[in-house]
């Protein structure tokens, strides 16, 4: 008995990986018309635009939201539709690509992508948590990580770079912000218990990954209804060189310098500090973090 036919909106990010794979978009909205779905495609440069024009489309009676490109697009699609009956499907094209990557979906390939896509959607939506966010009066939604340090900035320096295109560009951004970056002085309340830290950085961790592969909670799960509370206390710049490449391995976990553990609810204040929660923005701490467990609805 072949699957009911779905009402999806496909959102494309023209600009994802700088417009190399701006043919991935109509592939999949031709795949998804010839599986006999009714589709409507809305795609942007500019990504606010884009949201507010996904944002007119999500009508009752829309069953998926489908979203081409990185965890920017993730990030746009989460606010969208967490804590709603939509589900979110993910056809990644862009640099990052976490999310995608925490669910299982192909990376690199489209045709795989789009192959997954079309079976995901003919199955009912697995239910993920999320990361309800408040900073700077207002409410949003993270799936992924929420980070604010030394990975904030990079990636902050990283999304204002234009060379090189791919994921060296974080790789470069860290070695250009190691050069003048120190420790950070945070106040924290974890589960209601309150706490100073001095570190490099502090993360949030719904996902496993940030910036294209660095697992930096190798055992966060995305249903478990906790997230992983990621520390590195202060290093030199020559340790913090040493522990990077560990990240992508996930080996980094038993230095003495990082800290892991899970919790249900985090509050995180700093001097100047910015958050980004999965690669975008959030605004200045302090930032008010509590896991929603089934927020999200993924088909992966």
């Amino acid at each position: 008995m072949p699957a009911p036919a779905l009402r999806i909106i496909v959102a494309v990010n023209a600009y994802a990986s700088f417009g190399r794979r701006a043919d991935v978009g109509p592939r999949v909205e031709a795949a998804l018309v010839a599986a006999g779905h009714t589709v409507t495609a809305r795609s942007e440069v500019n990504f606010d635009l884009l949201r507010t024009e996904v944002a007119v489309e999500l009508v009752p009676g829309v069953d998926v939201l489908v979203v081409v490109g990185g965890d920017g697009m993730v990030s746009l699609a989460t606010n969208l539709v967490a804590g709603t009956p939509i589900g979110l499907a993910i056809v990644p094209t862009g640099t990052g690509n976490d999310l995608a990557r925490g669910l299982g979906i192909p990376l690199d390939d489209t045709e795989a992508a789009i192959r997954h896509l079309l079976d995901a959607i003919a199955h009912p939506p697995r239910a993920i948590d999320a990361i309800r966010v408040q900073a700077e009066g207002r409410t949003s939604w993270c799936a992924g990580v929420v980070s604010a340090g030394f990975d904030a900035v990079v990636n902050d320096r990283a999304n204002r770079m234009r060379r090189p295109r791919g994921k060296s560009r974080y790789t470069l951004a860290m070695l250009l912000v190691l050069a003048t970056f120190r420790p950070l002085s945070y106040r924290l309340s974890v589960d209601g218990a309150e706490r100073t830290v001095r570190a490099m950085l502090i993360s949030v961790a719904n996902n496993s990954s940030i910036g294209g592969g660095m697992r930096i909670a190798p055992g966060a799960l995305l249903d478990d209804g906790l997230l992983d509370l990621f520390i590195v206390t202060p290093l030199s710049r020559l340790g913090l060189l040493r522990v990077f490449p560990k990240v992508f391995s996930g080996t980094h976990t038993g230095l003495p310098q990082v800290e892991l553990s899970r919790c249900r609810s985090v509050w995180i204040d700093a001097d100047n500090v910015v958050a980004y929660g999965d690669g975008e923005r959030i605004g200045r701490l302090p930032v008010q973090l509590d896991v929603v467990p089934g927020a999200l609805l993924v088909h992966a």
